[in-house]
């Protein structure tokens, strides 16, 4: 159970990281948001980021073996880094259409998929 708290809370955390680290550049399209400075808008990413915080934070403390959890760190990075692929690929795809990936880029998430299988494997 505490693996499925840990990947639960670790993909929400990655949603609000990337819409704190790349939705500023799909708000760009906003009217509003042309008159914000550089300041402004790190301000209005760091708010977002916090949210990251609240979910990341305690998917680690879940997920750590150290604290009873079923993940060793190693896993627990590996496996944040392959949701955040996944996040950041559905989020490209929604929301910057111009975007497109390539034969490489799949071949790159197939060695990242590789990558979890042999950090996981005993």
């Amino acid at each position: 159970m505490k693996a499925f708290y840990t990947i639960g809370l670790l993909v929400l955390s990655n949603i609000f990281m990337t819409l704190a680290w790349y939705g500023h550049l799909k708000f760009a399209e906003l009217k509003w948001f042309h008159k914000l400075g550089l300041v402004s808008i790190i301000l209005i990413s760091w708010g977002i980021a916090l949210f990251e915080y609240f979910f990341q934070v305690p998917a680690n403390r879940i997920g750590f073996k150290g604290n009873g959890g079923p993940f060793t760190l190693v896993q627990l990075k590996v496996l944040q880094e392959v949701i955040t692929l996944i996040v950041f690929t559905l989020f490209t795809l929604i929301a910057f259409k111009n975007e497109s990936f390539k034969w490489n880029h799949f071949v790159g998430f197939v060695f990242l998929i590789l990558a979890v299988y042999f950090i996981f494997r005993k």
